[in-house]
């Protein structure tokens, strides 16, 4: 598994219109193609009286399936280009289709491929981008004298104190990316003295903010 992947965070849309033509940009993420397929059929049955529903879509962490379609229009013009945005911008397990309703003035070849770039920058700007993460939750078990100093060195650690549920002893569930598990079981393990116990749970994708990157000195 890949320590990580890019997608949308939910299924959002936009709209534009060049040249009296409507042009709506639909994205949602999908972790399946059946689930990509049956967000182009609802799109296709929210907008039955569109002319064209040119789509395209990437399953798979490592880009196992890429399918796209320019439904009608010219050859390249509509399918391609939304592909194209889509691989430029990373994004994975993701569909997105960008509806047109023709308004009777012809944009020609590159006025459509620029009309679906957009459509389909405009689906994922609404849509919003996600890191995902590959995670590992641990169900933790601590004594009370130990909670507010492991509180206090979680600030400074890429971890999440999810559920905390206080009995005898404080129960709780710690999300750390998988790629990070070494550094902060250390750190816990010191900040409490070992008292902390931790069993490992569910591994799994969940999104996490994406880090900023510096100059990069080119």
């Amino acid at each position: 598994m890949k320590d990580s992947y890019i997608t949308v965070k939910s299924s959002a849309s936009g709209e534009f219109t060049i040249e009296k033509s409507r042009f709506i940009g639909y994205a949602c993420p999908c972790a399946t193609e059946s689930e990509a397929l049956s967000f182009l059929q609802s799109v296709r049955d929210q907008h039955h009286g569109a002319t064209h529903h040119c789509y395209a879509y990437i399953i798979g962490e490592n880009s196992g399936i890429m399918r796209y379609s320019d439904d009608g229009e010219p050859g390249g013009t509509a399918g391609l280009p939304i592909m194209e945005v889509m691989k430029s911008s990373h994004v994975v397990n993701c569909c997105v289709v960008v509806v047109r309703y023709f308004g009777g003035v012809l944009l020609g070849t590159g006025g459509l491929v620029r009309a679906y770039t957009q459509g389909c920058k405009t689906a994922l700007k609404a849509a919003g981008i996600a890191k995902m993460e590959l995670t590992s939750q641990l169900l933790c078990d601590i004594p009370y004298s130990c909670w507010d100093p492991l509180c206090h060195a979680a600030g400074s650690l890429p971890v999440r104190i999810e559920s905390p549920e206080f009995a005898s002893t404080i129960t709780f569930t710690l999300s750390v990316r998988t790629r990070d598990l070494a550094s902060v079981t250390d750190a816990m393990n010191r900040v409490t003295n070992r008292k902390i116990e931790m069993i490992p749970g569910e591994e799994l994708y969940v999104p996490w903010e994406v880090e900023e990157s510096g100059p990069s000195g080119d």
